[in-house]
């Protein structure tokens, strides 16, 4: 029998009760057949592995992350609050020193739920992570009293636009990106030039991988871009956005990772805390690569795991994919060590930098009209403001003060908001102040 080299603590939340649809590929079963593998595997027999139940997060801490339009209510369900309090629980296991490691193998997923959030796109509702972050900042500040530093690295087949939105603006968060290619599938974002908003140049980094790339190409941009980056950074804590639909039998991707490969993946990056996001192949990859992620958390050998559809053919980088890779990863080194001066989209307007997005919400069938715009501060990250309307909800305005916002622009939002109530337009007027754990939303 192993002991685990890292105590890990698996909080397990499948909400076997919750689906999108009965033939939705994120649906009750998602997780039934990993529940099975951990189970059989005798995975929770070794000592230093345990199993745990998550939390329920509250629509407060829902509320430090996410302006939810028409309400929180009508955004997010109890299974989300339960994936989200999973995320959390699996966060104070860690930050209070009860585990070295902690995975939270929760669903519905979260990542591509942004900012602002009017339902359900590209499966998620509400971003899991960063309710995790905001509630790690709040609850566990550093001794010294300098800002939490956070590394989040997303290793989900899509590109992770819904956390990029979120901590776009933010110096404080490293969000790293490894996904297919943009223009071969949804969201149809995730370029290196999306390098973050005028406070945080430099601190998003897209890595999109060409599709097939499998193991090797995979870990070739670990190496060589993640880890470098990490290194420079020099995280307080570091999250995997643990996705699994690269696996090379999931039926909503075109790559070609393997359980293995994503023990050596993790293995590699050596995060605190994994959440679990995307991953379709119910049968042929999940119970695998959650068992074999576990394993290298764990600081156990995962080589024994091994899928049924495997074989050595099937998880080959040709040599024109790792050219490419190669190339890749250099490019986004130097927009991390050297970004541009001013973001690559949007202008700038009276000493705010405004940008528009058209956003569509492919689950609920609702598209989004958003015109965001950021305060050039030289004191702080500066003032968010972002006006929004979709076919749900009428023209809101959501004001967003970040962590040690100065005392300019915390006047300054408290004037926008009076001044926006008073005129009468808007269907909702939230302010999300980030040094206020219970902040009004209305």
């Amino acid at each position: 029998m192993f002991n685990a080299r890292n105590s890990l603590g698996v909080v397990f939340f499948p909400a076997f009760d919750w689906a999108i649809s009965p033939t939705h590929p994120e649906r009750e079963e998602r997780l039934l057949y990993t529940r099975d593998q951990l189970l059989e595997e005798g995975l929770f027999d070794i000592p230093g592995i345990t199993e745990y139940r998550p939390e329920l997060a509250s629509y407060e801490h829902v509320e430090r992350v996410h302006f939810c339009l028409p309400s929180t209510r009508h955004v997010c369900s109890p299974s989300h609050l339960a994936s989200a309090g999973g995320a959390i629980r699996a966060a104070r296991l860690v930050m209070d020193g009860m585990a070295d490691k902690a995975f939270a193998l929760v669903r519905p997923p979260g990542h591509h739920a942004m900012r602002v959030t009017h339902g359900n796109r590209g499966f998620c509702n509400v971003n899991m992570e960063a309710v995790m972050i905001e509630y790690i900042r709040d609850h566990y500040p550093k001794a010294d009293g300098t800002p939490l530093k956070v590394a989040v690295v997303d290793t989900d087949c899509h590109h992770g636009d819904g956390s990029q939105d979120i901590f776009w603006n933010d110096p404080h968060t490293l969000f790293i990106s490894l996904h297919q290619d943009g223009r071969t599938l949804y969201p149809g974002t995730g370029f290196p030039e999306e390098c973050g908003g005028p406070a945080a140049l430099g601190r998003t980094i897209n890595i999109p991988l060409p599709p097939e790339t499998s193991d090797a190409g995979y870990l070739y941009a670990v190496e060589h871009a993640v880890l470098p980056l990490l290194e420079e950074f020099r995280p307080d804590v570091v999250i995997n956005s643990a996705g699994q639909d690269n696996h090379f039998t999931d039926p909503l991707a075109n790559m070609r990772l393997s359980a293995q490969g994503y023990a050596a993946l993790n293995a590699a990056i050596n995060p605190d805390i994994c959440v679990l996001e995307g991953g379709y192949s119910i049968r042929g990859a999940l119970p695998y690569v959650n068992l074999a992620i576990c394993l290298a958390l764990a600081g156990l050998p995962a080589s024994d795991v091994r899928e049924p559809a495997w074989t050595p053919a099937s998880t080959r980088d040709g040599a024109r994919v790792m050219q490419k890779i190669a190339r890749l990863c250099d490019e986004v080194v130097e927009v991390y060590r050297h970004p541009p001066a001013a973001p690559t989209e949007g202008r700038e307007e009276g000493g705010w930098w405004v940008s528009e997005k058209q956003i569509f919400y492919d689950t609920d069938m609702l598209r989004e009209s958003r015109q965001d715009a950021w305060k050039l501060c030289p004191h702080c990250a500066g003032l968010g403001r972002i006006q929004t309307v979709s076919d749900r909800t009428a023209v809101s305005f959501c004001l967003l003060l970040p962590r040690g916002a100065c005392e300019h622009c915390r006047a300054e939002a408290e004037a926008y908001a009076a001044a926006a109530r008073k005129k009468g337009c808007f269907a909702h007027v939230l302010l999300l102040d980030g040094d206020r754990i219970a902040p009004p939303q209305g």
